[in-house]
């Protein structure tokens, strides 16, 4: 199965060693339904011999089963879709990873689905991916489904694409199909942020220019897909200038060591390096670099390890550790973002989320929403709420400052997740595109004071015996229930002041024997108790 199977027979430790050492290259495969995106990967790992004899077995069964392919035929595509639902509608709809490797590089592939539905499972795979796989049916050309997810590999800071236009076979490997649909692409992809566009006419059924050159098209005179994975070149991609640290954990084992552990988000750090910790804006430097094998004299991006300080500075969880020399995070409480919502319940300006950026979770909310992204058009549509799997450009308000870069500067410390505050569910994911200025945001509005406390602003009326008793456990129970109500018990007050000021405030006011029309809603005590008037509150969409 291995290339380096005699190694492993021979040496277990060196071969070990050795694949230890290798790069690392994550890619995703998308493309539009039955464009052949798991029968590519499976003919990437048959044709490369990177399928174990009982895997290869199984899926040899599985085709007789199902009928898929020919006499004497594997259906490659069921070495991925591994999910019943997956196999029985021929489709693909979460994210399957698969792991291989050459004699030069490791590879994990996330093979994510074509489905509109399932956008955010797309955007799941690609957040950590260095390339993009996109395919492309030669009979049908650039679809809607491409521009879609050329520009969710573009919005995520993918920096490398290779455009394989499948099924050549079908089109009977004609040159011209070819270069129709590469210039079509390119004339698309003018308006996103694709850098390094690669294109390779191949058959995934067949296995032309997957692994090897394919004879039927002596034109191409470009890599196949296997050699062009193995030679691209990603290790620039990273950004080794800017250092920094989020603090995911403070060690403190005994009386005389104090670590902060973490994963290096970007840049390096040498021992020595002079250091400021934010948003505290505390300086110190580097004593040591600790990691399980030792101390070292530098780390660098995406490695964990543990620095310990030559002061003693406050530093905790959430804070962030940033190299001195390096450029300057920016600190502050409101940032431009865009925006992936995740999940069925739709998200509304002016809730309360919480948002985790690296490793600080603060409360917060999404204070504007400037505009709705078509990800088939890439147009731009005003929006008051954004659905699932939906793309907006908003401005996001925190509660406390954050630490951060825009995502094209550096991912680790650009990118967040928001999470429901009640079921603790990851709800959308974020990329960060700058600062927002507050000059450039809309007034506060009473339909934004409405999202905000899950109400409508009224002035609710008590009259009868027991009507200020009522009227506190009235503001009790509404209180318990997550509304902003205040009680008013005096008379004397000037409520034709008052009352306006509480109602624009967004507040339900609940007023004893007010005298004069000033009601929006009236209940008498005696003939009413508080859960029918609770019950009547809700009723009349006030709650």
């Amino acid at each position: 199965m291995s290339h380096q199977s005699d190694l492993i027979s021979t040496d277990i430790n060196a071969y070990l060693a050795q694949h230890e050492r290798k790069e690392l290259l994550r890619f995703l495969t998308c493309g539009n339904v039955d464009d052949g995106k798991s029968t590519l990967i499976g003919r990437l790992l048959h044709d490369s011999k990177m399928i174990y004899e009982d895997q290869l077995a199984a899926v040899q069964a599985d085709s007789v089963k199902s009928g898929t392919t020919g006499a004497g035929n594997v259906d490659l595509a069921l070495l991925v879709d591994g999910l019943q639902a997956e196999r029985e509608q021929g489709i693909t709809i979460d994210v399957a990873y698969r792991y291989f490797s050459t004699s030069t590089r490791k590879f994990i592939i996330a093979d994510t689905p074509g489905h509109e539905q399932y956008t955010r499972n797309m955007a799941t795979g690609a957040s950590t991916c260095d390339l993009a796989v996109i395919l492309i049916d030669a009979r049908f050309g650039v679809q809607t489904q491409t521009k879609r997810h050329s520009f969710i590999a573009s919005l995520l800071g993918i920096k490398h694409i290779i455009v394989a236009i499948n099924k050549m076979d079908l089109v009977e490997y004609n040159e011209e199909t070819f270069n129709e649909i590469r210039d079509d692409y390119l004339a698309f992809t003018k308006t996103l942020n694709l850098q390094d566009v690669h294109f390779i006419p191949l058959s995934a059924l067949d296995g032309d220019n997957v692994v090897n050159p394919s004879p039927n098209m002596p034109w191409f005179s470009g890599k196949p897909l296997m050699e062009l994975l193995n030679s691209i070149e990603i290790a620039s991609d990273h950004n080794f200038r800017d250092a920094r640290f989020p603090v995911q954990y403070v060690n403190r084992p005994n009386l005389d060591f104090r670590g902060f552990c973490g994963t290096i988000a970007s840049g390096v750090f040498h021992k020595g390096d002079s250091i400021t910790a934010l948003p505290s804006g505390k300086h110190s430097r580097i004593k040591s670099i600790v990691t399980y094998e030792g101390e070292l004299e530098e780390a660098f991006a995406s490695m964990a390890v543990t620095l310990t300080l030559e002061d003693e500075i406050d530093i905790s969880r959430g804070d962030t550790i940033v190299g001195s020399s390096s450029s300057m995070p920016i600190v502050a409480d409101k940032f431009k973002a865009n925006i992936v919502w995740m999940t069925e319940k739709a998200m509304i300006p002016g809730r309360q989320y919480t948002i985790k950026l690296a490793t600080r979770s603060v409360s917060g909310s999404v204070s504007t929403i400037h505009h709705r992204i078509d990800v088939n058009t890439l147009e731009h549509h005003d929006a008051d709420e954004l659905q699932l799997n939906e793309i907006a450009s908003c401005t996001v308000s925190v509660n406390a400052p954050a630490v951060f870069d825009p995502y094209t500067q550096s991912k680790g410390t650009g990118a967040f997740i928001i999470i429901d505050r009640l079921t603790n569910v990851t709800v959308g994911a974020g990329m960060i595109s700058g600062t927002s200025d507050s000059a450039d945001l809309p007034p506060v509005t009473a339909e934004d004071r409405a999202a905000r406390f899950g109400q409508k602003p009224a002035i609710i009326t008590l009259t009868g015996s027991e009507s200020a008793e009522r009227a506190y456990q009235l503001e009790r129970k509404l209180f318990d229930t997550g509304h902003a109500t205040t009680v008013l018990e005096n008379q004397e007050q000037n409520l034709t002041v008052l009352l306006p000021v509480i109602k624009h405030a967004g507040l339900i006011s609940i007023c004893v024997d007010c005298a004069g029309d000033v009601a929006d809603l009236s209940f008498d005590t005696d003939q009413q108790d508080m859960d029918a008037i609770y019950n009547a509150l809700k009723g009349s969409d006030t709650i």
